[in-house]
C-alpha cells in the first residue's frame, strides 16, 4: 500500500483510498469552455462518487510546433482555474515549467505538476517541493520506472513527502509510446501513490504533421489494466468535442462519454478490493 497524501482537507490518494480522477482540457481554450466542462466533470464524478481534481494547463510549452495554441499564459491561465476553484468547488492542477512559475502558481493550484520532459530538473523539483504543496510528478518518456527513486529523492530531500509519481508511456522508435504494466508496481513499491494517464499513453508524439496523434480506442482496456494493476489514481484529459480541440485532440476522451467509462472502472476497482480483502 503507498502512502496516503492529502491534497486538501476532502481529497487525499494512496493509503488505500478510493482511485483518485484527475481529469480536464489538455489546455486552458477560454474561461468559458473551461467553466463548462469544470462543471459537468464535477456532476458526472459527484454522482458515481469519484474524487475529482481538475485539470488544464496554462501553458503547453512543449507543443510540436512553434504554431501550435499554447494557452493563456499563466497570468490569465491561473485567474481562470482559481474561478474553478472558488465558483465550481474544485481542488486544481496544471503544469509548471519554469522556477519563476512556481510562487505565483501555487497561490492557486492545489498540485503542483512537473511535465514528463521535466522531469529530471533538479531545480524546478526542489522549487515545487519547497512549496509544501503535494507535486505531481509525470515519469519521462525516456525513464525507467525504477529511476524515478531518484526523482522522488530530489522532492523528499527538500522535506516535502507529498509527493505523486504519474506513468504516461515511454518512447518506442519514432513517434510512439508503449505501456509496460510492470512499471506500475515498481513505481508503487517506492512507496507513493501512482497515477496512470490514460490519456498521453496512446498519444503518437509528433506523429500528424507537426503535431500529435493519438488512438483514443485503446485507453478503455489501458485503463482497464492499469486499475486492476493497483494504481492509486487516473489522469484524463477529456473534452466536450474532441475533434475540436485546440490541444492532443486525438488522445483526449469525450466528455460526455466519460459516466459509461467511470461507471466500467470503478467495477474493475471494486473487483481489485474484493480480491485484496
Amino acid at each position: 500500500m503507498t502512502k496516503e497524501v492529502k491534497i486538501t482537507e476532502e481529497i487525499s490518494i494512496g493509503g488505500g483510498r478510493h482511485l483518485l480522477l484527475i481529469a480536464g482540457p489538455c489546455v486552458i481554450e477560454g474561461e468559458e469552455i473551461t467553466l463548462k466542462v469544470a462543471r459537468r466533470l464535477k456532476e458526472i464524478t459527484s454522482s458515481l462518487g469519484v474524487p475529482l481534481v481538475f485539470k488544464s494547463s496554462y501553458d503547453k510549452a512543449n507543443r510540436t510546433s512553434i504554431h501550435s495554441f499554447r494557452g493563456p499564459g499563466l497570468r490569465e491561465g491561473l485567474k481562470i482555474l482559481r474561478r474553478v476553484k472558488e465558483e465550481v468547488g474544485l481542488a486544481v492542477t496544471s503544469d509548471v515549467h519554469e522556477t519563476k512559475e512556481v510562487e505565483e502558481a501555487a497561490k492557486v493550484l492545489d498540485i503542483l505538476q512537473i511535465p514528463a520532459f521535466l522531469s529530471r530538473q533538479t531545480d524546478l523539483l526542489r522549487t515545487a517541493a519547497s512549496t509544501g504543496l503535494p507535486v505531481n510528478v509525470k515519469k519521462g518518456q525516456f525513464l525507467s520506472p525504477w529511476d524515478m527513486r531518484f526523482v522522488l529523492e530530489k522532492i523528499v530531500s527538500s522535506g516535502n513527502e507529498r509527493v505523486m509519481l504519474t506513468e504516461r508511456g515511454t518512447t518506442f522508435g519514432y513517434n510512439n509510446l508503449i505501456n509496460d504494466m510492470r512499471a506500475l508496481p515498481v513505481m508503487r513499491s517506492l512507496g507513493y501513490p501512482v497515477i496512470y494517464d490514460a490519456t498521453h499513453s496512446v498519444q503518437l508524439p509528433g506523429a500528424s504533421c507537426g503535431v500529435s496523434g493519438g488512438q483514443r480506442e485503446f485507453i478503455p482496456p489501458l485503463a482497464r489494466a492499469a486499475v486492476a494493476a493497483g494504481v492509486d489514481g487516473l489522469f484524463m484529459e477529456v473534452h466536450p468535442q474532441p475533434e475540436k480541440a485546440l490541444c492532443d485532440g486525438a488522445n483526449s476522451w469525450p466528455l460526455e462519454e466519460l459516466p459509461t467509462f467511470l461507471e466500467m472502472i470503478l467495477e474493475v476497482e471494486g473487483a481489485v478490493r474484493r480480491w485484496k480483502g
